[in-house]
């Protein structure tokens, strides 16, 4: 395999690209059914970086999921897309080079229960939706957002990782599969057993990602499989029939819904159900656009950049260039979230206490 680089930083003389000597090992970060992930340092221009290492077993070879993520990721290019560095081949591993980022968005919801900042929902989110389309117009389908997948930054840039599942659009519908997406975030046509699905795949698992942000916890979480996912979904939106969704009755599992109970057939009241989401403007209204039952129904990655939600933030960011974040805008920036603004009143009033008492 030819080696991948993306020149990044001041390369220092003598340490080539390509190399496992190269990097530097530091800490374990986390492992996978694949791969195992290391927080490391280039020797080439002294950066953390993350490297993800596959094993090539002799009686399995390589995972498709990673040549398949490898081939992706040297075409893509964006700020909300996370950066391959360098591709390293031996006869045991094969690894990826990643840019090194802060934390996923699932450790950063699970450092702020309850909910994030509105302010911090609206970045997280402008940057999602600004990755999706720029893969869209790729013709790319991700196939598996899920927050565990969006990285962060330290300075709160959010970029799409993990390509293993993503498709290009351009392969006949028929050699998809309904095995997609984690189950919490799988949209109702997919676990109905559809086979062609386009970006509105992505949208619903982004709607998800949505409305978890502002929760503080997942809005269909099923523990028992797609039956039990398909009925906490009903259970929001209402069950669907043929007028409500065209096609849906020439679906393959379309036969679940007969089993289910009887009730509206049109969209559910989201306030009633989710009180924090009613509170924050217009994003009632994105989440239901997101999260339609009926695929070709949902909003486009594109079209919600510009919805009300975003009307806060300033216009320019609209027209910052595809590699560049959009936190390089003045006055752009994540805002400290509740539980985080406690800790620092409660650190400096024990503090101002205790110094009465010395």
């Amino acid at each position: 395999m030819t080696s991948f680089h993306h020149k990044r930083g001041k390369q220092r003389p003598g340490i080539p690209f390509g190399a496992a000597t190269s990097y530097v090992y530091l800490e374990k970060l986390c492992e996978g059914s694949y791969a195992t992930v290391y927080k490391g340092i280039s020797r080439i221009n002294r950066q953390l970086v993350a490297l993800k290492v596959f094993s090539l077993e002799v009686e399995e070879g390589l995972p498709f999921t990673a040549i398949r993520e490898g081939s992706l990721l040297r075409c893509l290019k964006h700020a909300n897309i996370v950066l391959l560095h360098d591709i390293i081949q031996t006869k045991e591993t094969l690894t990826f080079v990643f840019e090194y980022m802060h934390t996923d968005l699932a450790q950063y919801m699970a450092q702020h229960p309850g909910g994030l900042q509105s302010h911090n929902v609206m970045l997280f989110m402008f940057q999602l939706l600004r990755g999706l389309a720029y893969i869209h117009r790729q013709h790319i389908l991700h196939r598996d957002l899920k927050p565990q997948n969006l990285l962060i930054s330290c300075l709160g840039e959010l970029k799409l990782a993990d390509f293993g599942l993503a498709r290009a659009k351009s392969i006949p519908s028929q050699t998809y599969s309904s095995e997609v997406v984690t189950l919490w975030y799988r949209p109702p046509d997919v676990l109905l057993g559809a086979t062609e699905y386009s970006s509105d795949l992505d949208i619903w698992s982004a709607g998800c990602v949505f409305v978890e942000m502002v929760q503080g916890q997942p809005i269909f979480a099923g523990t028992s499989g797609a039956l039990e996912q398909l009925e906490k979904i009903w259970a929001v939106l209402g069950v669907p029939n043929e007028d409500t969704w065209p096609g849906l009755s020439k679906l393959p599992n379309y036969n679940w819904g007969s089993s289910l109970p009887a009730c509206a057939h049109c969209l559910c009241d989201f306030f009633s159900r989710f009180s924090r989401l009613s509170r924050v403007p217009a994003a009632e209204d994105l989440a239901s656009r997101m999260l339609t039952a009926f695929p070709r129904g949902r909003i486009s990655a594109q079209d919600a950049l510009v919805h009300p939600f975003f009307s806060p933030l300033p216009p320019q960011l609209h027209q910052v260039p595809a590699g560049q974040s959009v936190l390089t805008v003045p006055a752009v920036r994540l805002q400290p979230e509740i539980c985080d603004l406690f800790a620092s009143y409660q650190k400096g009033h024990l503090s101002r206490s205790s110094s009465k008492f010395w």
